[in-house]
């Protein structure tokens, strides 16, 4: 358990460094002195004054129902799959992606909502989920506001959408 804290810590920080814009340029000089604040950007990402917002992280892992048959396992990956892409494309989910290797843990989401109970209510609607096959550990975040943006890059540079 502590290992597991331990990556998620680390996940999170690693998110967090992604999100800021403080990096040294070549020539020594702070990156952040060279952007311009946008009033409007910021406001229609509900962006705070330093450029953040909250949001719900989940923790995707397995679950105690792991023994399916291969074509149920598979009908329950494209229902998890199809379940991700509704949430994208509802606006409710931020990021979504699967940690490599075989490890408990299996993967996160970044949700755009409110509350942690919203965010239950969201992942009970994933078949993997309802047939236990997967499990979601939810934690308040506060992160950059930019990450709503995510989607819609992602959207621009990839050539499949599993």
């Amino acid at each position: 358990m502590k290992f597991l804290k331990s990556v998620t810590v680390l996940l999170l920080l690693s998110i967090v460094a992604l999100g800021c814009t403080n990096e040294a340029s070549q020539d020594g000089n702070n990156i952040s002195e060279e952007l311009s604040y946008d009033q409007e950007l910021a406001a229609e990402l509900g962006a705070d004054e330093y450029g953040m917002r909250r949001y719900v992280v989940a923790l995707l892992k397995s679950g105690p129902n792991r023994e399916h048959d291969e074509e149920t396992a598979q009908k329950l990956q494209e229902g998890h799959m199809s379940n991700i892409r509704r949430l994208a494309t509802e606006g409710k989910l931020i990021v979504a992606g699967p940690f490599l290797g075989d490890g408990e843990l299996r993967g996160i989401y970044i949700f755009d909502v409110s509350s942690v109970e919203e965010a239950r209510e969201l992942t009970e609607t994933d078949p993997a989920i309802q047939a236990g096959r997967l499990e979601m550990e939810l934690h308040p975040w506060y992160g950059s506001a930019g990450l709503k943006k995510v989607n819609e890059i992602h959207s621009q540079i990839s050539k499949e959408n599993p």
